[in-house]
């Protein structure tokens, strides 16, 4: 009997969209601009970016909202998603990245919650994965297995 840690147990875990890549750049004008990539099946990668204030909120956004443009690409657009809030909390030794997504597709509206320990403090990468986190659930039926 195999137990689910054992190697040879079948991978039943479900296809999710991955960070692939973020690039943040600081302008000398008080703007950010975040790139982030996105990676689903097959090593395809989809690009948003966002545009921001050089603030620790205006990174926050602009992390986020690249991210969410990712991942609306993944979808094709199939599901619109909406930034609604985005906030790094500081809890026992560590920054945790909280966002609140919005979500529409033409069956259904969708009210997303993710959060993520930010890695190694870096705030920005922390709002991208608390976005993945929110929509990764809800994205899977909105994605076509044909684009796999």
């Amino acid at each position: 009997m195999s137990s689910p840690s054992d190697d040879r147990a079948p991978d039943n875990r479900r296809e999710r969209v991955r960070l692939h890549d973020l690039n943040l750049r600081i302008f000398p004008d008080s703007r950010c601009r975040a790139v982030v990539s996105v990676e689903w099946t097959k090593g395809r990668t989809f690009e948003g970016n966002a545009d921001g204030t050089d603030t620790h909120q205006g990174r926050l956004q602009a992390g986020a909202l690249a991210a969410l443009r990712a991942i609306t690409a993944v979808s094709r657009n199939r599901l619109a998603l909406e930034l609604r809030g985005v906030k790094a909390v500081r809890a026992f030794d560590a920054w945790v990245v909280i966002v609140l997504v919005y979500g529409q597709s033409e069956e259904r509206r969708y009210r997303l919650l993710g959060s993520t320990a930010a890695p190694g403090g870096d705030l920005v990468r922390g709002s991208v994965l608390a976005v993945l986190d929110a929509t990764n659930r809800t994205l899977e039926a909105h994605l076509d297995p044909e684009d796999a």
